[in-house]
Order: structure tokens, then C-alpha cells, then sequence
């Protein structure tokens, strides 16, 4: 299976550059792309301090969590990993508008309520929602079709 990535890796460097060249349609519409903040994988695991003390072989540190309340998240570089025992079902994609992926805020981001009515605006169910009418941090969750959770957690007010 490696093997067949590594064969791949040239042709999806390919597509990458021919899908980033600007074109006459691009230049006029609107961009598509969502900016959904920074990225981690939130595990669940069966044993934190045996995941954290797994994940610190591998170069990451943790930076930010509560090992009390079952949760720990962990740093390398610019990958983050989230540990969490007995808090959530299933693995999941996790993204924070406002945050970098340093965990600080950044300006301008795009709000997670906006991001919520572009999702329903394009048929998206979500499980799921943030209040639209509050300001504050917010949270949604939205299911791929294989069944795999994706948490959009804003930690930070609305942009005003």
C-alpha cells in the first residue's frame, strides 16, 4: 500500500499545480473554498496516559488539556493531536476557526456560524449545531459519507 502512495506522489504533486493555476472562471467567481481553521485528529483512546506516553515517542509534546478530566492535547510542530478518554465516540476530524495552528488567534477568520449556513445553504445535514444567534465560541458537527465525525470547534468570540 506505501508503495503504491509513493508511486502516486509525483501525479498528485501534478494535479496539486495544475489545480492551483488561476484561470479566466477563477478570477470572476467566487471562491469555493472554505476556510475552516486550524487542523487536529481528536483520538479516542482507551488509556491517556499510555497514548500520551505513545504520541511523546513520536516527537509530540503536550501543550494544552486536563489529564483529570480525560483529555490531553499534544504538539509537533505544526501537527496536533488531541487525546481523549471516554469523551467521544468515534475519532475525529477536528478544525478551529480563529485559532492558528499554534493554538493563538488569528484575524480575520471565518465565523463558525457563517460556515454553519454555508453548510446547510449547500444540503449538508448537520448532527449537531451552533446557536446563530450567539457570539461566543461555538461548535458543529457534520458526518462524511463513510460515517466520519468532523468537529468545527471555535474557541474564540464572533468577529465583529
Amino acid at each position: 500500500m506505501i508503495k503504491n502512495l509513493l508511486l502516486l506522489a509525483p501525479l498528485a504533486t501534478l494535479f496539486a499545480c495544475a489545480s492551483t493555476a488561476p484561470t479566466a472562471a477563477a478570477a470572476t467567481s467566487t471562491p469555493s473554498t472554505m476556510n475552516l481553521g486550524a487542523f487536529s485528529i481528536s483520538l479516542t483512546v482507551k488509556d491517556l496516559a499510555a497514548s500520551r506516553a505513545f504520541y511523546q515517542k513520536l516527537g509530540f509534546e503536550p501543550f494544552a488539556g486536563n489529564a483529570a478530566q480525560n483529555w490531553q492535547i499534544l504538539r509537533n510542530g505544526d501537527h496536533v493531536i488531541g487525546l481523549f478518554q471516554g469523551l467521544f465516540e468515534k475519532n475525529l476530524l477536528t478544525f478551529n476557526p480563529g485559532w492558528s495552528q499554534q493554538a493563538t488567534a488569528v484575524t480575520p477568520f471565518t465565523d463558525v456560524r457563517e460556515l454553519q449556513a454555508r453548510l446547510l445553504g449547500s444540503g449538508l445535514v448537520l448532527t449537531t449545531t451552533a446557536d446563530a444567534a450567539s457570539t461566543g465560541p461555538a461548535s458543529l458537527i457534520v458526518v462524511d459519507p463513510d460515517g466520519n465525525p468532523i468537529l468545527i470547534d471555535q474557541h474564540v468570540a464572533k468577529p465583529k
